[in-house]
């Protein structure tokens, strides 16, 4: 026989709670990623637009395009418009090539002269397309026009945009390495608030739908428990009325066989009637609750005055006085009336107090407290009894379980029910070793 497999129940929440947090991370860190990228290379570009307007005009003005067609190279208005360009705040090295890659002009004197034919950027500006992007001076000459460059100097904004002459054609191009301080903090600023944004932004997606996914899964949990309780219905409605037909009959001739035998001289026999009575009584009031919990709760709510039915509760168990249990009624004078009907609370109560009077034992004390607390009417109902442990006291409302030796675990349930019916709540607080308090809140009826 091949071992029984439980599976784990789906937990919703602790699902969400790693797999969301997981994809929106990751949707928060690639949107920051994009977005600082796409931020970064708008304001880099917007720069190098402005300097390629402002170094052609300069060009344009001083008559220094003829230059970029000369093979000789060089000439006073070269050297007037290009020294304005040197001249530029933030910028390292400015050179001039003309359309064969060979530096007619640069503030560099070093590469004037020069051709750099390994310079994608330089082709693309020649090409007719404005080129820009930071880079960093590192040292290891990723590009020969590198190498003069100060290493001290660090990160710095590389452009490359094309010379046009009147007619629009391409002669030359011009490469620029600035460092504009400004500008960079402008970026990093403008990248904290992405990434800042990002992370608030995606803790509030996060938060949001985990509290949706929390409510929805409580809710469906809810549901659940009561499809449960639901599918327990319908089985002990089936079992209902085959119990009743099938126990009462019996109960009722055994009963009274046993007030017979209570007429008896013999002491021994009077007491083994009383016995057997009180087993009748007590499986008879199973087979009532069973019924009860089987049948649809069809109670007419109506102004319904809750300090005198607690009264007469209270008076039912008058007895357990006998046994030394103290009893302590606390009434709050003037309360209002609450919507429901008096014999289901009279049901809920009498049940709550005798599950309180068979907690306690010998010498054990139940108090009972009424007070108003708008727009409610509390009930609370207090026993000194063992008290339950947290896991009993997650399942006490759960059909046909119970803590007692001799319960049948329909009253709570049942009192559950009847309470909620009527628009109000019931809760339950105990621990081990100090007692037990059953609360119940009704409303209190409109206009009291």
């Amino acid at each position: 026989m091949m071992p029984q497999v439980h599976e784990r129940p789906f937990n919703l929440s602790r699902w969400f709670a790693a797999v969301g947090l997981l994809s929106i991370a990751a949707l928060s860190l690639a949107s920051g990623i994009l977005l600082t990228r796409f931020l970064t290379e708008r304001m880099l570009r917007q720069e190098a637009v402005l300097t390629m307007e402002f170094i052609h005009s300069v060009v344009l003005v001083e008559n220094a395009v003829s230059y970029f067609r000369d093979p000789r190279a060089g000439g006073p208005e070269l050297e007037s418009a290009f020294n304005h360009v040197a001249s530029m705040r933030d910028v390292l090295r400015a050179s001039a090539h003309n359309a064969d890659r060979r530096v007619i002009w640069s503030n560099d004197r070093a590469i004037v002269g020069q051709r750099f034919t390994d310079n994608p950027e330089l082709e693309r500006a020649l090409a007719g397309e404005l080129v820009v992007h930071g880079d960093r001076i590192d040292g290891h000459g990723e590009k020969a026009e590198h190498a003069t460059l100060d290493e001290r100097v660090g990160y710095f904004v590389e452009i490359y945009f094309p010379v046009r002459d009147a007619k629009g054609q391409v002669v030359g191009a011009v490469e620029l390495y600035k460092t504009p301080r400004a500008l960079f903090a402008a970026i990093q600023t403008a990248e904290r608030a992405v990434w800042l944004g990002a992370l608030l932004g995606g803790a509030f997606l996060y938060l949001t739908l985990f509290w949706l996914v929390r409510r929805a899964d409580r809710v469906i949990r809810t549901q659940q428990e009561r499809l449960v309780e639901s599918e327990t219905l319908a089985a002990v409605g089936e079992v209902g009325s085959a119990v009743a037909h099938g126990i009462r009959n019996p109960l009722a001739a055994i009963r009274s066989s046993a007030e017979l035998a209570q007429e008896t001289d013999d002491p021994t026999g009077r007491e083994a009637a009383r016995d057997i009575i009180a087993e009748v009584d007590r499986m008879e009031s199973w087979v009532r609750d069973l019924l009860s919990y089987s049948r649809p709760i069809a109670g007419m709510a109506t102004n319904v005055d809750l300090a005198a039915i607690i009264r007469e509760s209270l008076g039912n168990f008058d007895r357990e006085a006998a046994r030394g249990v103290t009893t302590v009624a606390e009434l709050q004078p003037g309360l209002p009336v609450v919507r429901g009907d008096p014999l289901l609370l009279g049901q809920v109560l009498g049940s709550l107090l005798a599950n309180a009077y068979e907690a306690v034992g010998q010498g054990g004390r139940v108090s009972v407290r009424v007070r108003q607390a708008s727009p409610n009417v509390l009930v609370q109902v207090s026993d000194d009894g063992p008290g339950m442990s947290e896991q009993q006291l997650a399942r006490i409302f759960r059909p046909f379980y119970t803590t007692k030796p001799k319960g049948l675990g329909a009253g709570l349930p049942l009192a559950r029910r009847i309470i909620e019916r009527f628009g109000g709540a019931i809760s339950v607080s105990s621990a081990p070793g100090r007692g037990t308090t059953v609360e119940v809140r009704l409303p209190a009826a409109s206009g009291a």
